[in-house]
């Protein structure tokens, strides 16, 4: 039986936008941070730990800066 290849599209295409939603999360909401989570993301998104800490980066608010 031959497999066809528009099968796999849909689920290559979602393993790739699950492994990288802290990155998408992060650029949706303009955080300051962003190519560190996107690193973070990219690198050690493969481990359940640092995608997970990527997720919390990216959801967790900026605090403002302190101009002086």
């Amino acid at each position: 039986m031959i497999f066809p290849a528009f099968f796999l599209f849909p689920l290559f295409g979602f393993g790739t936008v699950m492994y990288f939603l802290p990155s998408i999360i992060a650029l949706a909401r303009s955080k300051r941070d962003l190519l560190a989570i996107f690193l973070l993301n990219l690198f050690l998104g493969w481990s359940v730990i640092g995608w997970i800490v990527a997720l919390v980066w990216a959801v967790k608010t900026d605090v403002p800066m302190m101009v002086r």
